[in-house]
């Protein structure tokens, strides 16, 4: 085993402003949803139409996480039993299991073997009088090909549900993820991702009708936030429920985080961006295919650095991942495809052969650090380790 302190594969990037925060929010004795939440969403908002003010504008509710995000979404758009929703294989369960929530039936598809995002080919073939809607996920904050998409949507009748989990900030063709017109975009701020509230997430959609119904499924089908009741001037305690709802609120202390880290995102992005461009830069000679980079007035916001095996090297994904152990250096798989996974394998009777480029990506790739925090030596040493792995092979 190395000497040297183990490298892990991600660690957030907190400051002494997102401390602060939380204590001037602990000391207030608002700790739920409150005014910090309100000014994230405000300020979330803000950022993301700055980035096209020419196009409409979108509004953001901040929930306590992106599964609960797309999940809002998917009700506010009636999606239920009956009803099919196209998800890529290529990505985390929480993706499709939202479906699953609403009664719906999840058809997974392959992905494009450059960026591994969706394959709108392979969509083309799956889509039946049942489909609904399409949710494409910006895999490791590469932007789906929107126009696209939103042409292929369009032809079908279909809803756009983005899951944007890995996107923040990211751009494609100068068009931030967030602001193209499909239904709604989710983002993510778990502890590893771009941006970090702990836990949570955050939906946009420029269709105000959607946020009012997600904002009160948000909270228990309540038609009132529970800020507005408990700070009025004049009695409030009254409020109506309307739906049977969720408890998927964020809270302050969550979002006293978030204040500070999305006034830092731009600053997160560009050391992410250095740091990849260093490794493909430094692993251009290994036997690897190296992920891809944002095209012309694109913007990847680089949440993972995902390398390949190449077809020629006689090592296999396994023996790199126990090879970096042994030199401190860790790492992770994203992802071990949906037709992969017991529930989904059974429900669906799927096959490893039905997707040929996410099973082959799957059995060759791993996600080396990638992390804001990281020093210049640490990506060196990344770099030296991956180095040393294939001096043999």
């Amino acid at each position: 085993m190395s000497a040297l302190p183990f490298l892990p594969f991600a660690l957030p990037e907190i400051g002494e402003e997102e401390i602060q925060e939380v204590a001037t929010c602990l000391r207030s004795g608002w700790l739920t949803t409150g005014p910090k939440t309100r000014q994230f969403e405000q300020d979330f908002e803000a950022v993301l139409n700055a980035m096209n003010p020419d196009l409409p504008p979108v509004q953001a509710i901040a929930v306590n996480s992106a599964t609960a995000g797309l999940h809002l979404a998917l009700e506010a758009l009636g999606i239920g039993p009956g009803d099919e929703v196209i998800v890529p294989t290529h990505t985390f369960t929480a993706t499709a299991e939202v479906v699953r929530y609403m009664g719906a039936d999840v058809v997974l598809v392959d992905v494009l073997p450059g960026s591994l995002n969706i394959d709108l080919q392979a969509a083309r073939k799956a889509v039946t009088a049942r489909t609904k809607a399409i949710m494409p996920v910006h895999y490791a904050g590469l932007a789906v090909d929107m126009p696209a998409l939103l042409a292929f949507a369009q032809e079908f009748n279909l809803r756009v549900v983005e899951d944007a989990a890995h996107a923040f900030p990211t751009l494609h063709n100068g068009v931030a993820v967030g602001k193209f017109n499909s239904d709604a975009a989710v983002f993510s701020f778990y502890a590893n991702k771009t941006m970090t509230t702990g836990e949570g997430g955050m939906v946009v959609s420029r269709h105000p009708e959607l946020i009012a119904r997600a904002k009160t499924m948000r909270l228990h089908g309540i038609n009132r936030d529970v800020f507005d009741r408990f700070t009025a001037k004049t009695p409030s305690w009254y409020y109506e429920v309307v739906a049977p709802g969720f408890k998927y609120n964020l809270t302050d202390i969550a979002s006293a985080i978030g204040i500070h880290q999305l006034k830092k995102s731009s600053q997160f992005q560009r050391r992410r961006e250095a740091i990849a461009n260093r490794y493909s830069e430094a692993l251009a000679d290994l036997p690897l295919v190296l992920p891809e980079h944002a095209g012309p007035n694109g913007l990847h916001a680089w949440h993972l650095y995902v390398v390949r095996l190449a077809d020629h090297t006689p090592k296999t994904r396994d023996d790199v991942v126990e090879a970096l152990y042994a030199q401190g250096i860790g790492c992770s798989v994203h992802y071990i495809p949906l037709h992969l996974q017991p529930y989904w394998r059974d429900r669906y009777a799927l096959k490893a052969s039905d997707f040929p480029v996410s099973q082959k990506a799957y059995e060759r790739m791993l996600s080396i650090p990638l992390y804001s925090k990281m020093t210049d030596a640490d990506v060196d040493r990344v770099i030296a380790a991956m180095h040393a792995v294939f001096a043999h092979a």
